[in-house]
C-alpha cells in the first residue's frame, strides 16, 4: 500500500510499504480522510522534542487525525465492527497499569501515540491497524470531513470542559488556529460568551465568518473580566498573559505548546487563587465531539481549507498551501486520491 514516510528532517516521500494485518484485538481500517496537524509538521521539520528524547525516530509514518472504514478483524474482535465507519484514539495505553485501569490511558507510562511516538504507524496511508479498544463508531450524520476533525475536536472540548464555565460566562480564547477555533465553537455551543484574540486583524477573518462577534488583537483587547482563559497558542509569552488576564479564583487552561520554554510567576497563580489546567490529548472528549458534530451544535467543517491526495502531503508539511485553499487553518488528506 501507499503511505507517507518521514525519512529525516525536511524529508518526506510516499512509499510502497507492507500493508498492515490485524493482530489479536486489532482491526484494519481503510483510511478515508486524515488531517495534517502541527505535530506532524514538527515531526517533519525535526523540531519535535520527542525526536531528541528518542520517543520518536525516523523513519516515521505520521497521521493521527483520521476516519475510515473497518475492513479486517483480528482474533477476538466482535464481528459487528466489520464495515463500520470509525475514528480512533491517538493515545494507545498498555491497558493494564494503574493509570489505564483508572481511565487515564493517555498518560500511561508506556503510551504509544498513533503516528507520533514509539513506532505506532499513522494514518497518512491507505490502511491503518489500530486496537479495537481505541475505536469510536461514527454515525451517518458525521461525514468524512467532520470525522477527521473529531480528534482535534476532542482536545478542544476537553479544554472547554476544563474551563469550568457556566452558561453566559465570558471565555477568552488565545489563538485562532484549529484548536482555538474549535474551542470557541464548543464553548459557544455550551452557552458561553466567547471572545477570541489573534495575532493580527487578518487572523480574525475566519472567526468573524464563523459568527463570533468579539474578536480582538492584543492592542484592541478590552479590559473585561475573563471568567476563564484558554491558551491555544504556540507562543512562549502567552501562558503568563493568560494568567494575567484571568479573573481571580477562576481558571486558565493550557493546551498550546511553545517551541521554547514558557515562564510564568507562580506567585501570581497563588495570589490570584487561579486554577491552571493542562490538557494533553483528546481521549476523554472524542465521544462528546462526535455527538456535537452529529447533532449539529458544532460544525467544524469550515476550518478545512482544502483536501488533497497523499502525493500532496509533503508540500503541506513544508508549509505550502494548496492552490485554491480557503481561509481555514486545516488541510486534509484523502489517501484514496
Amino acid at each position: 500500500m501507499r503511505a507517507l514516510v518521514l525519512t529525516g528532517p525536511g524529508r518526506a516521500e510516499v512509499q510502497e510499504v507492507e500493508p498492515p494485518s490485524a493482530g489479536p484485538g486489532q482491526v484494519v481500517v481503510d483510511v478515508e480522510r486524515a488531517g495534517v496537524c502541527g505535530t506532524d509538521m514538527e515531526l517533519f521539520t525535526g523540531a519535535m522534542s520527542y525526536l531528541r528524547t528518542g520517543r520518536s525516530r525516523y523513519p516515521l509514518r505520521p497521521g493521527h487525525e483520521w476516519c475510515g472504514r473497518v475492513t479486517e478483524l483480528g482474533a477476538g474482535v466482535d464481528p459487528s465492527w466489520l464495515g463500520r465507519r470509525v475514528i480512533g484514539d491517538t493515545m494507545l495505553g498498555c491497558g493494564s497499569c494503574d493509570r489505564c485501569r483508572a481511565g487515564r490511558h493517555h498518560v500511561c507510562p508506556g503510551v504509544a501515540e498513533l503516528g507520533i511516538s514509539r513506532g505506532a504507524a499513522g494514518a497518512l496511508a491507505e490502511r491503518l491497524a489500530v486496537p479495537v479498544t481505541a475505536l469510536h463508531p461514527l454515525p451517518d450524520t458525521v461525514d468524512e470531513t467532520s470525522g477527521a476533525l473529531v480528534e482535534p475536536g476532542g482536545n478542544a472540548l476537553r479544554a472547554v470542559r476544563a474551563a469550568g464555565l457556566e452558561a453566559g460566562e465570558r471565555l477568552l480564547v488565545l489563538g485562532t488556529g484549529t484548536i482555538g477555533l474549535l474551542a470557541a465553537l464548543f464553548a459557544r455551543a455550551g452557552g458561553a460568551d466567547v471572545h477570541l484574540m489573534g495575532r493580527a486583524e487578518p487572523d480574525l477573518g475566519l472567526a468573524t465568518d464563523l459568527g463570533f462577534r468579539h474578536t480582538w488583537t492584543r492592542e484592541t483587547l478590552p479590559g473585561l473580566p475573563w471568567h476563564a482563559v484558554i491558551d491555544a497558542t504556540n507562543a512562549a509569552a502567552m501562558p503568563a498573559l493568560a494568567l494575567d488576564l484571568a479573573e481571580p479564583a477562576r481558571r486558565v487552561v493550557y493546551i498550546g505548546l511553545a517551541g521554547t520554554p514558557s515562564t510564568l510567576d507562580t506567585r501570581d497563580l497563588v495570589l490570584k487563587d487561579v486554577t491552571a489546567v493542562g490538557v494533553l490529548g483528546g481521549s476523554a472528549g472524542l465521544a462528546g465531539a462526535i455527538d456535537a458534530y452529529a447533532g449539529g451544535s458544532v460544525d467544524a467543517r469550515p476550518l478545512v481549507a482544502a483536501t488533497v491526495g497523499l502525493d500532496g502531503t509533503a508540500d503541506v508539511l513544508a508549509g505550502r498551501r494548496p492552490p485554491g485553499a480557503g481561509p481555514g487553518p486545516k488541510i486534509h488528506i484523502d489517501p484514496r486520491q
